[in-house]
């Protein structure tokens, strides 16, 4: 393996991405040395890799050099849909009066970027301008608000996957489209309250994924301090 291979950065990216995309289970217990074969990276690297990774809450560390992937659990999808909702609405609001026609004519490709894939159900594809949907959305609010805001969607894609052929909005495009049409007519808090319903949405499906028992009490008040409704169940497939 090439020395850019094996840098700091290669593998936190490497690790990173297993754990997003699945790659290494949730909960799943393992040795640095037994990580840094499965994946074939180096193990001095993995070290600060893992260090990284700790400090994000993707990783725990256990005893004897053993670490933990995160479990992927309803309490904890419940917090990071409260940051994203909180965070992500209010950064719409910021951006929605600096949005200028290129950034409308940027969100409407994205748009039609995603109903193409959706309709094809290519979810590699269609992930791409979905993120750069989100990211567009908040991006006037400023670098260090979409730095946050992109760890955070990063973060909820473990969960979504939970959510792709089985959650009925999961490929739905309408959310998205209602979203835009707030920014074109300049409507802050519309678009915040939309956007909030939307990001709750996910939420609350995959939690009855997880546990249907769980109640998430209290992301359904973060939904109204946002300004958004706890969205009714849809029948069937939307795109």
């Amino acid at each position: 393996m090439s020395v850019a291979a094996n840098s700091n950065d290669n593998v936190y990216d490497r690790v990173r991405n297993a754990i997003l995309d699945g790659e290494l289970a949730p909960g799943a217990v393992m040795s640095q040395v037994g990580l840094a074969d499965e994946l074939g990276i180096s193990r001095t690297p993995l070290r600060e890799a893992l260090r990284m990774l700790q400090s994000e809450g993707l990783i725990e560390s256990e005893p004897n050099r053993r670490v933990r992937v995160a479990p992927m659990t309803p309490e904890d999808l419940e917090q990071l849909c409260i940051m994203r909702i909180t965070l992500e609405a209010e950064a719409l609001r910021l951006s929605i009066p600096r949005m200028t026609p290129e950034d409308l004519a940027g969100l409407e490709g994205y748009m039609a970027e995603m109903a193409h894939y959706a309709e094809a159900e290519d979810y590699g594809r269609w992930v791409v301008p979905h993120r750069a949907f989100h990211r567009a959305l908040t991006a006037p609010a400023g670098e260090r608000i979409n730095m946050l805001l992109g760890q955070l969607f990063d973060h909820a894609e473990r969960y979504r996957r939970l959510h792709i052929g089985q959650g009925p909005s999961a490929w739905a495009t309408a959310g998205h489209r209602e979203i835009l049409e707030a920014c074109k007519a300049h409507e802050r808090e519309r678009g915040a309250a939309l956007l909030a319903s939307h990001l709750a949405r996910t939420g609350f499906e995959v939690t009855e994924l997880l546990d249907s028992e769980y109640d998430p009490v209290e992301l359904k008040l973060a939904l109204a301090d946002a300004g958004g409704e706890i969205p009714t169940k849809r029948k069937g497939r939307r795109r």
